[in-house]
């Protein structure tokens, strides 16, 4: 939304007087063009004019005593996200005992000038405060779930979008999850996060945020695809991807990228570029990634990572629009005038189909467990694509709830598996016993637990058989 000036009143001299103060507000905010088109001079102002997007930035709570800092942010941005005030470690520095008076200065801040706020971030592996980098398996899943809900509550109505889950893939050509303590809990951590930070904030776009996922052909921007399409299929509750675009030489800005947006929105859900900085601020690149996000019309929004240089988490490489003395810089000029351009958006792809076909995500096939009782049960559902599949495995203990597992399953001819989570496994490929790990193996009766395992070839087929150890 774009900010409304609040001035003080002031005595009225004379119909004249007013109206030359009329004319100067509006000279002051916009700039008659060539054809008598108007044109915003800010970026949030810019961006709402283009179907209602936003321009923020990343905001610091100790720099809005800092007049210059905030002259420019109140200026140009219509949305702010808090750098840091909402991750894990400040807001529950010691378990069930909550801050959030750094983060509401930041929200109150913003809101007060009329822009919205993206939470940042409700689960995450990093910044997580000591308490709970030494928990695991249930207690931490719990945990987690709890600081999800207490949060996301907390901010109910203020925060427009939910950073919900963050950074939990692996870097690489494996397409993995990343290993973390999160992780261990389930493969389906990711899940029960969303479904947590919905029945908190059912008013909150909900969003899965990671880096270096610009680049359509990375394993890594593939594995996010098929983990959205999944969810979609599966009616989890995602609302929108975060692409963070951290560009710098040894990630440029790639030529697929606008591929990368319309791929991701042709799942239904919105796509918005979180933490943009540009090694160097180059400018040709910040203009390619706004006409990007422009000519995609499910791309709503675009956060810099930071206002000035200085306030830059990578300030010597200068990758900001405003250098250290808040002097606009012509990588400013050039998305100013991106957003003032405007493009015509599209919904599909516009520079070609995908480098590499979508994934098929294949429905999970039909396993019958053996019947109830003092063991367990195992069912197998798959996520499958060209070349490759992700198993999931529920174990289902049966009356007397069990104190270990085994999961025997056969594998088709030329699969092999890749990677495993929550499971110790015999083999690669061929007959394969999964067994539990330390924190996995108790499981009250009736009750369930997860593994995964990634492989590639064909997964089709596998029938587990489970045993109480």
């Amino acid at each position: 939304m774009t900010k409304q000036l609040r001035r003080p009143k002031a005595r009225v001299v004379g119909t004249w007087s007013a109206l030359l103060a009329g004319v100067a507000a509006a000279a002051a905010m916009t700039t008659v063009m060539a054809g008598s088109a108007v044109a915003a001079t800010t970026l949030g102002a810019s961006a709402a004019e283009r179907g209602g997007r936003y321009f923020g930035a990343a905001v610091a709570a100790n720099k809005l005593s800092e007049s210059a800092y905030t002259t420019i942010l109140n200026r140009e941005f219509n949305s702010v996200t808090p750098e840091n005030e909402m991750k894990l470690d400040a807001t529950e520095p010691n378990q069930n005992q909550f801050n959030y008076a750094n983060a509401d200065r930041i929200v109150q801040h913003a809101r007060s000038q009329g822009m919205q706020v993206r939470g940042h971030t409700l689960a995450w592996h990093s910044q997580q405060p000591g308490w709970m980098q030494n928990m695991s398996g249930t207690a931490l899943r719990n945990a987690m779930l709890n600081h999800v809900t207490q949060v996301a509550t907390h901010f109910r109505g203020q925060v427009v979008a939910w950073d919900v889950v963050n950074e939990a893939f692996a870097d690489g050509s494996s397409g993995a999850r990343r290993d973390s303590n999160l992780q261990r809990t389930g493969n389906d951590w990711i899940e029960a996060a969303f479904r947590a930070a919905r029945a908190a904030d059912p008013g909150a776009k909900l969003c899965y945020n990671d880096y270096n996922t610009d680049d359509w052909t990375h394993a890594k921007t593939q594995a996010v695809y098929r983990m959205v399409q999944d969810f979609k299929q599966r009616g989890v509750p995602i609302d929108c991807v975060g692409l963070q675009s951290h560009l710098n030489n040894q990630s440029p800005y790639p030529s697929n990228y606008r591929t990368t947006l319309s791929s991701f929105a042709a799942l239904g859900v919105d796509v918005q570029i979180t933490e943009l900085d540009i090694e160097g601020a180059n400018a040709t690149w910040y203009r390619n990634v706004v006409n990007d996000c422009l000519a995609v019309s499910r791309c709503t929004g675009i956060t810099v990572w930071g206002i000035r240089d200085s306030d830059s988490w990578r300030a010597s490489q200068t990758p900001l629009l405003f250098n250290s003395s808040g002097q606009k810089k012509p990588a400013y000029d050039a998305v100013l005038q991106a957003l003032n351009n405007g493009v015509t958006p599209t919904t599909g792809p516009t520079t070609g189909n995908p480098t590499t076909p979508p994934p098929v995500t294949t429905p999970p096939p039909v396993t019958t467990p053996p019947p109830g009782g003092g063991g367990c049960t195992a069912t197998v559902s798959l996520n499958s694509w060209t070349g490759g599949f992700v198993a999931t495995v529920r174990v289902t203990a049966g009356s007397s709830g069990t104190s270990g597992w085994r999961v025997t399953m056969t594998l088709p001819s030329g699969a092999t598996i890749t990677n495993a989570w929550n499971t110790t496994r015999s083999a690669n490929s061929g007959t394969v016993n999964f067994t539990n790990v330390s924190y996995n193996g108790n499981i009250a009766a009736g009750q369930s637990t997860e593994f995964g395992f990634q492989g590639t070839g064909v997964g089709t087929g596998m029938t587990p058989t489970c045993t109480a150890t």
